[in-house]
C-alpha cells in the first residue's frame, strides 16, 4: 500500500496539483488583500467615507461604534461588511481562474488540430478535381477506383 501512495504522490498530475494548490493559497491572499487594501478604501469613500469591513448587525440589541468592539464585548454579530469583501474576493479569484482556463484551452486547442482528411482527390484519367466520394468522374465519365 505504502509502494503505491508513492506511485500516486509522485506522478505528475499530483505534484503539479500540489503546486497549483499552494499557488492558489499565495494567489487567493494576493486577491484578498487587493480587495480590502486597494479596491474597497475607494469604493467606500465614494460612497460617503463607509468601512465594509465595520459593517455589522450587532445581534446582542446594544449599539457599538465598531466590529473590533463588538466583538471585544462578546457580541454575536452579523459581519455583512466582510460577508461583501469575502464576496468580491470570489468573483475576482473565479474571473481570473476562468481568464486562465479559457487561455489553456485555446492553446489546447491550436496544439491539437488534427490535419483534416482531404475532400477532394483526382480523376486518374483526366486530372481533374472531384468529390473524395465520387466513384465516377463528371468531366469525362471514367468509373474510378474506390481505396
Amino acid at each position: 500500500m505504502l509502494k503505491e501512495f508513492k506511485e500516486f504522490a509522485m506522478r505528475g498530475n499530483v505534484l503539479d496539483m500540489a503546486v497549483g494548490i499552494i499557488i492558489g493559497a499565495a494567489f487567493g491572499k494576493i486577491i484578498t488583500s487587493f480587495v480590502s487594501d486597494i479596491l474597497m478604501p475607494p469604493i467606500g469613500l465614494l460612497l460617503g467615507k463607509i468601512d465594509f469591513s465595520n459593517l455589522f448587525i450587532s445581534l446582542s440589541g446594544q449599539h457599538y461604534t465598531t466590529l473590533s468592539a463588538a466583538k471585544a464585548a462578546g457580541a454575536a454579530t452579523v459581519n455583512y461588511g466582510l460577508f461583501f469583501n469575502t464576496v468580491l474576493d470570489f468573483l475576482i479569484v473565479a474571473f481570473a481562474i476562468f481568464i486562465l482556463i479559457r487561455q489553456v484551452n485555446r492553446f489546447k486547442r491550436q496544439q491539437e488540430v488534427p490535419p483534416s482528411a482531404p475532400a477532394t482527390k483526382e480523376c486518374q484519367h483526366c486530372f481533374s478535381i472531384i468529390p473524395i466520394k465520387a466513384t465516377r468522374c463528371p468531366h469525362c465519365t471514367s468509373e474510378l477506383i474506390v481505396a
